[in-house]
């Protein structure tokens, strides 16, 4: 399948700027996890955090140890202090 220079651009720029798509999809994430009600939708929310550290290719240690404690203030500090604020 061919692509457009426009959508060759679009996916060029995306890829750009992936980290800080990531960190402010990680930060939504933070919030959401305030705000969920069910442990069921807090489980589906920690795996989606999971993927994200995984495509900022966090180490899989430093991911085990925040999925682990299934905190959302500790992952904000870790998302500040190491990725920059959200």
């Amino acid at each position: 399948m061919e692509r457009s220079k426009y959508q060759e651009g679009v996916i060029k720029r995306y890829y750009e700027h992936k980290p800080e798509i990531m960190r402010q999809k990680l930060g939504e994430l933070v919030t959401e996890l305030y705000l969920a009600e069910t442990d069921k939708k807090r489980e589906q929310l920690w795996k989606r955090v999971g993927q994200a550290l995984k495509n900022l290719r966090v180490p899989d240690a430093r991911i085990d140890n925040l999925l682990a404690q299934a905190d959302p203030a500790l992952l904000a500090a870790f998302i500040e202090k190491h990725l920059g604020a959200f």
